[in-house]
C-alpha cells in the first residue's frame, strides 16, 4: 500500500470516528444530559388536565346580605371517556339519558362534542373542556332522576349525579339588579384566545357582565387541577399530580339591598305610572350616590332580565329577546349605557355660564312666550309666559326663554357664525368644568362617555358626515325625504362644521345634540350638593378573602372640581329648593317632611319608534336631600315618560320615602335606611345565612 492509500484510509477512519463520536455524545444529551427536559415534553402528550372549578366568591351588600352567593345543585355529568368505548359510541345511553331527562337528544349530543371534533359553524353548545372531565347536562337534576342513574348503571353507563356548587342570585327582599351584578357563563373562543390577556382552563366559568366580570379575578378563585397519565388508547394509567381549588374572595360593595329593591320599585312603578298616562316609555334607569364620597348605594335599569336564567340556560328566543327592540332591550343598562338629552335639569349648568358671563343671579328677567332667534321661534314650556321673575324663580319654572336670550346674545357677542378666535364659549365651559363628555369611571363594564356638542366636536362630526348631507337626495331613504329634513340637510352642509343659534339655544336647555348618562347627571348633581367635588363613582367598597382578611379596601377618588364660588353654589341650592316648593316639582314633594333640591326635565327627542310612531320625551329628575346637608343624590329617567314632574319625580319621592322613613307628612327614623342618615362604615362578617336588618324570618 502506497503513502497515499494510507493517508487516505487513515482521513476515513478518522472521518468515521468522527461520526461516531458525534452520533454518541447526541445519544448521550438527548438520553442523559437532556432527559428532564424531553421526558416533561413527553409526559405532556400523554397527559390531560381535570380541572375542578373553584368555589365563586360571595358578592354582598354594604352590610353582609348576600347579593350573588353559591348553592348547592345536582349535576348529571357525561364521561366521554367512558360512552366512548360502547360499541355504538354512547349513542344509545345518550338517548336513554334524554329520554329520562326530558330532553332533546341532539341538544345532548351537541353538549357532549367537544369544539374541536365540530366543524366551523355548527360549534354552538358544545364542551369547551376535555374529554376526560365530567359534562354536566343539567345542573337541577330532580333526585330521583338522579337515584334512578345510580340504580341503573348498567343503562346508564359513563353518566353520574353529583351535588355541584352554581352561581345564584337570591332576590332577597325581592331585589334583581341584574345589570349592577352582571351573571355567569361559560368560556367561549375569545377567551380562550388569550385576547383579554387573561388566561383560563376550558372547564371554568367567569363572569360575563356586571360586577361579575368587573371583578373576576377576585371572585373566580383558583381552579384545583388533576393531571392523569394516558396510554395512547387514552385509558387512564395513573395521576402525576393533583392540586385542590382555592376559593374565590368575597366583595363587599356600598350597594344597600333594601335600598336597591326600594329604587327598582320606584322605576317600574314610574314606567307603569307613565304608560297609564299614554306615553310609551320603553325604558328607565335610577341611581342614588353619596354626594360625599361618590359611593353607589343603589343603581337600576329597567326593563331588567333574570340572572339565574343564564345558569339553567337560556332558549334562542330568549337570547333574542335580551336584545329586541319589541322588548324594550332587558340587556341594555340605562343607568350607563343609555344616552340621553337632559332637558331643563341642564339648567343647573346653564345658571353657573351665565354667571360666568356677568349676569346677575339676584335681578329679574323677562320670561315670554317665545323667543326668535333668527328666522326660527323658539317656545317656552308649554309656550306659557311668565313675566318678570327673579333668576330663582326661572329656576323653579323651568323658564326657558330667558336662557334662550342669554344664550343668543354670547353666541353673538363671540361672534356668531364667524366666532373670535378667543370665543369665551361661557356656556361649553361650565360644562366642561362638571366633565360632560367623560366617562364617570364607575367601576362597572361598558358606560358610555356621553357627547359634548361643543365647536370641535361640532368640526369632527362635520367631517363624518358631509358627503352624506351634501348628497342629501342621492343618499337619503324615501322615509328621510321630509321637507324639514331636505332643508336641515341643505343647512348642514353649508355651515354644519359651525355652531349655529339654534345649536346654542338649544344647549342652554340641554337639547340638541349634548347627550349623557343617567350617572353622569348623578355624577353632576352630586358636585352641586357637596360644594363642587367630582368624585368617582364606586360599586365596590372591599375585597375580602374567605378567612376575613381584608386583600383591597376602596378608598373614594376625586376626579376633580367644578371650581363654583360658593355664593353661587349657594344660590343653585336654594333655586333647586324652591323646585319642590313652588315651583315644577311642588306637586310631587308636597308635604313631604325633609327639605329636599331638584330640577325637573322634560327633554323631546327626534325621530321615530319602530312601529312609526313619533319618539315621546325623556322625564327627568335630577336631585338632592336635605337640602341643607346633603346625603344622599338621587336621579331618575324614564325614556319617552312623557312630563319629568309627574314621572321621575314621583318616582324619586318614592325613592326618598325608604331612604328617610317618610310616610306621608311625617318621618319614622326606624323605618330610615340608615337611622343616623349615614351609610356603614365597618366592613361586614360575610355569610350566606345574614339577611336585611328588620327582616322577619319565614
Amino acid at each position: 500500500m502506497n503513502q497515499r492509500a494510507r493517508l487516505s484510509l487513515i482521513f476515513l477512519q478518522i472521518f468515521i470516528a468522527s461520526l461516531l463520536f458525534a452520533l454518541f455524545g447526541r445519544l448521550f444529551y438527548l438520553q442523559v444530559a437532556a432527559a428532564p427536559l424531553y421526558k416533561d415534553a413527553a409526559l405532556s402528550i400523554q397527559s390531560r388536565d381535570v380541572v375542578t372549578p373553584a368555589t365563586r366568591g360571595l358578592i354582598v351588600d354594604s352590610s353582609g346580605v348576600p347579593l350573588a352567593l353559591n348553592k348547592v345543585g345536582l349535576a348529571v355529568t357525561v364521561d366521554r371517556t367512558k360512552i366512548d368505548k360502547q360499541p355504538d359510541k354512547g349513542i344509545a345511553v345518550l338517548q336513554n339519558l334524554s329520554t329520562l331527562l326530558n330532553l332533546q337528544y341532539a341538544d345532548i349530543w351537541q353538549r357532549t362534542r367537544l369544539c374541536g371534533e365540530l366543524p366551523k359553524g355548527k360549534k354552538a353548545g358544545c364542551w369547551t373542556g376535555s374529554r376526560f372531565q365530567p359534562i354536566p347536562i343539567t345542573t337541577e337534576a330532580d333526585p330521583q332522576i338522579a337515584l334512578q342513574i345510580v340504580e341503573r348503571s348498567d343503562k346508564y353507563p359513563g353518566i353520574s349525579a353529583t351535588p355541584i356548587a352554581i352561581r345564584n342570585y337570591p332576590g332577597i327582599v325581592g331585589v334583581n339588579a341584574a345589570h349592577l351584578l352582571g351573571y355567569v357563563g361559560p368560556l367561549t373562543d375569545y377567551d380562550l384566545s388569550g385576547a383579554n390577556g387573561r388566561s383560563y382552563f376550558r372547564s371554568e366559568s367567569i363572569g360575563k357582565s356586571g360586577l361579575e366580570i368587573q371583578y373576576d379575578n377576585y371572585l373566580r378563585g383558583t381552579p384545583g387541577i388533576k393531571t392523569v397519565i394516558v396510554d395512547r388508547k387514552e385509558a387512564v394509567t395513573s395521576t402525576s399530580q393533583n392540586t385542590k381549588p382555592i376559593p374565590g374572595n368575597h366583595l363587599v360593595t356600598n350597594i344597600d339591598i333594601r335600598l336597591q329593591a326600594a329604587t327598582e320599585k320606584a322605576l317600574a312603578d314610574a314606567v307603569r305610572r307613565a304608560r297609564g298616562s299614554g306615553h310609551r316609555a320603553d325604558g328607565g334607569a335610577a341611581v342614588v350616590l353619596d354626594p360625599n364620597n361618590g359611593a353607589v348605594l343603589a343603581i337600576a335599569s329597567y326593563p331588567t332580565f333574570d340572572p339565574n336564567a343564564f345558569e339553567t340556560g337560556l332558549t334562542v328566543q330568549e337570547a333574542k329577546d335580551l336584545y329586541s327592540e319589541n322588548t324594550g332591550v332587558p340587556a341594555l343598562n340605562r343607568a350607563l349605557q343609555g344616552l340621553y338629552a337632559t332637558g331643563s335639569t341642564f339648567k343647573a349648568v346653564s345658571v353657573i355660564a351665565a354667571h360666568d358671563a356677568g349676569y346677575s343671579l339676584t335681578k329679574t328677567y323677562d320670561c315670554p312666550a317665545s323667543v326668535d332667534v333668527g328666522t326660527r321661534t323658539f317656545n317656552n314650556f308649554e309656550a306659557k309666559a311668565q313675566g318678570t321673575i327673579t333668576m330663582k324663580k326661572a329656576i323653579a319654572v323651568s323658564c326657558d326663554t330667558i336662557w334662550y336670550r342669554i344664550a343668543f346674545d354670547e353666541w353673538l357677542r363671540d361672534g356668531g357664525l364667524k366666532p373670535k378666535s378667543n370665543a369665551n364659549d361661557y356656556f361649553f365651559k361650565a360644562a366642561a368644568r362638571f366633565q360632560m363628555g367623560l366617562k364617570t369611571g364607575v367601576d362597572l363594564p361598558s358606560e358610555s362617555k356621553g357627547r359634548l356638542a361643543d365647536r370641535n366636536w361640532r368640526k369632527a362630526w362635520y367631517e363624518q358626515n358631509k358627503d352624506f348631507y351634501c348628497n342629501y337626495e342621492k343618499r337619503a331613504t324615501a322615509q328621510q325625504k321630509t321637507p324639514f329634513l331636505i332643508q336641515l340637510a341643505k343647512e348642514n352642509c353649508i355651515d354644519g362644521d359651525k355652531v349655529r343659534a339654534g345649536d346654542a339655544v338649544n344647549f342652554s336647555i340641554g337639547q340638541g345634540d349634548t347627550v349623557i348618562t343617567p350617572i353622569k347627571l348623578a355624577q353632576m348633581y352630586a358636585a352641586i350638593a357637596n360644594g363642587g367635588t367630582i368624585w368617582k363613582p364606586q360599586v365596590a367598597k372591599a375585597v375580602i378573602s374567605n378567612n376575613g382578611k381584608v386583600i383591597k379596601e376602596y378608598k373614594p377618588e376625586q376626579l376633580g372640581n367644578i371650581d363654583v364660588d360658593a355664593k353661587t353654589i349657594a344660590f343653585l341650592h336654594d333655586a333647586l329648593h324652591e323646585v319642590t316648593v313652588s315651583g315644577t316639582a311642588a306637586g310631587a314633594f308636597a308635604g313631604f317632611p325633609i327639605p329636599t333640591s331638584g330640577k325637573t326635565g322634560t327633554a323631546q327627542v327626534f325621530g321615530k319608534n319602530a312601529n312609526g310612531s313619533l319618539k315621546d320625551d325623556t322625564a327627568w329628575y335630577a336631585s338632592f336631600a336635605p337640602e341643607q346637608n346633603p346625603k344622599y343624590v338621587v336621579v331618575m329617567m324614564v325614556s319617552q315618560g312623557g312630563f319629568g314632574a309627574s314621572t321621575s319625580a314621583v318616582g324619586v319621592r318614592q325613592i326618598y320615602n325608604t331612604l328617610f322613613g317618610a310616610v306621608g307628612s311625617k318621618v319614622d327614623p326606624t323605618k330610615a335606611i340608615f337611622p343616623n342618615g349615614n351609610p356603614p362604615t365597618k366592613l361586614p362578617k360575610i355569610s350566606p345565612a345574614t339577611r336585611p336588618a328588620g327582616e322577619k324570618k319565614k
